[in-house]
This record gives C-alpha cells, structure tokens and sequence, in this order.
C-alpha cells in the first residue's frame, strides 16, 4: 500500500479516540481486535485476514487510515469492500487492498 496523501489524524480518527501514549505494539494488538470483533461475520473475516497479513509492515500513516476505517459501520464497510458502493476517496485505496486480501 503506497503512503496516504498527507492527512491529519484528526480527519479520520477523532483525538480522543486515539491515546498518545499508544505504543506501536497496543495499537497493532488494538487494531487486530477491533478487526475480529466487527458485528458482521464476514467483515470479521475480510477484515481480521487483511490485519494479520498487514499491519506489522503499515507506516504510521497506514495506521491511521486503518484505523478511521475501522471507525465506520459493518453495513457501509461491506458495500465499500464489495463494490456494492464506492468507498470515500480516502478509503478507496485501502478498501480495494483489503477486497484482493481476500480473494487471494
């Protein structure tokens, strides 16, 4: 995945959401979880497959963006990650890796 254009933080997760002091193995582990515990079984799958094989390897910036995406509801992630609806510009790059995650 190529390096997100520049975007603050704050446009895709919400300060208080996100503690300082996170170091980068709890947030990893963080992220992991919130992408197996989603509420829609298949995006347990989709997401939690794309996280193992991902987010060890993601910059900073990578997780950001993961991160705001996993801040969206189960039901428009679905559509975004199965072409029923295009995903928001931001997203659109990282939802397409994780809909070929899959169909790998």
């Amino acid at each position: 995945m190529s390096e997100p254009a520049e975007i603050m933080l704050t446009e895709i997760v919400p300060n208080e959401i996100v503690p300082e002091a996170e170091t980068r193995e709890n947030r990893i582990k963080r992220l992991q979880m919130r992408s197996m515990r989603r509420g829609i079984k298949e995006m347990d799958i989709l997401l939690m497959a794309y996280a193992k094989a991902n987010l060890e390897a993601m910059s900073n910036a990578q997780l950001d963006l993961f991160d705001g995406l996993l801040m969206n509801n189960d039901q428009d992630l679905y559509q975004w990650v199965t072409g029923q609806v295009a995903p928001p510009p931001v997203f659109a790059e990282l939802v397409a890796e994780i809909s070929q995650t899959f169909q790998k």
